[in-house]
């Protein structure tokens, strides 16, 4: 297995050096050294505002998912319908749930008898309405406050309307959930392992080190190609798409979906696409992203059944659509 990773690795970086070789050849008017200054300053700037956030979500997704378990929040949902939607939106305010552990709670919130509206809201909204990402949002637009409102409100609305069109969809409420083994690890962290030993302390401790490494890895990832597509932009190789608003919505959620960015930290990476993108078009990036993303997908898919999983998928993604065209119409 590590000659076949050495393999791998080796290839790629071959790849990068062939393709590299071959655009310099080829358009050698683009690589100047203005431009590597650009995407370096793009890139270390993006990675250093993010770093506190990282750390500091890690840390409190780690003492949330160390310490409460999804019985009390369940117990915090309240039963009533407008209630329950409203709660299942708001609920992140007070528990933060790591994005790695939101698919199998929602799981077993529905399982224990938690409404699909309900759970679907809960799953959409916590990643978007919680504490961590709401200040990371207000320090990435410093200047642009208004996002933090974009955001915040759209996000809101969004999932409490998605709970409702997939609660209406779905039908067969005890066929919904997939039967596979449960176990008392909500994520890949294995950070609940700790609870049944008692060592709760060393449970946080290694569920914040892999979420920083793994948020890290993410993070480096979409800074990158944000960084890429930030110089291409600004050097008008691709200014059919910021030019055209509709066009940069639509680009902006294809962005969010395969960047499967950290919502604690996606935000700084949004502010740079600010400078050539419209807001309606970067508050559609910053709710899409943590709503339905590449990461989150594989996961809902190994959780829910295919029928569930195209009827969430359809709904997130014109919702949040419809939200970023009546935010455009409105002149943002």
């Amino acid at each position: 297995m590590n000659l076949y990773k050495k393999k791998v690795k080796a290839f790629f970086i071959i790849s990068v050096v062939i393709l590299s070789i071959y655009i310099y050849n080829k358009y050698p008017t683009l690589i100047y050294i203005e431009v590597i200054g650009d995407f370096a300053s793009i890139f270390t700037s993006i990675i250093l505002e993010a770093m506190p956030f990282i750390i500091i979500g890690s840390l409190i997704s780690a003492i949330i998912q160390t310490c409460i378990s999804e019985r009390i929040i369940a117990k915090i949902i309240p039963k009533a319908n407008i209630l329950g939607y409203l709660g299942a939106a708001l609920i992140g305010l007070i528990f933060p749930v790591c994005e790695c552990a939101i698919v199998p709670i929602t799981r077993r919130l529905i399982k224990k008898g938690v409404p699909v509206g309900f759970g679907v809201t809960f799953m959409l909204a916590v990643p978007i309405i919680n504490p961590v990402v709401i200040m990371s949002t207000y320090y990435a637009f410093y200047d642009k406050k208004i996002m933090v409102l974009l955001r915040i409100v759209g996000g809101f609305i969004a999932a409490i309307l998605i709970g409702m069109i997939v609660n209406s969809l779905e039908k067969d409420k005890k066929g919904l959930v997939i039967d596979f083994i449960d176990n008392d690890s909500y994520c890949n962290c294995g950070c609940n392992s700790y609870v049944e030993n008692q060592n709760k302390l060393r449970g946080i401790i290694e569920h914040t080190n892999r979420e920083f490494l793994d948020i890290m890895g993410y993070l480096i990832l979409g800074t990158f190609i944000s960084s890429v597509f930030q110089v291409a932009v600004s050097h008008g190789e691709i200014n059919f798409i910021s030019n055209n608003k509709i066009l940069g919505i639509v680009a902006m959620m294809l962005l969010g979906f395969f960047l499967s960015l950290c919502s604690e930290v996606d935000a700084f990476v949004g502010k740079s696409f600010l400078t050539n993108y419209s807001l309606s078009g970067v508050t559609a990036f910053l709710i899409l992203g943590p709503m339905l993303d590449l990461k989150n997908l594989i996961m809902i898919i190994g959780a829910f059944k295919k029928s569930f999983v195209l009827k969430l998928s359809i709904s997130t993604i014109v919702v949040v659509f419809v939200i970023s065209f009546l935010f455009m119409m409105c002149g943002i």
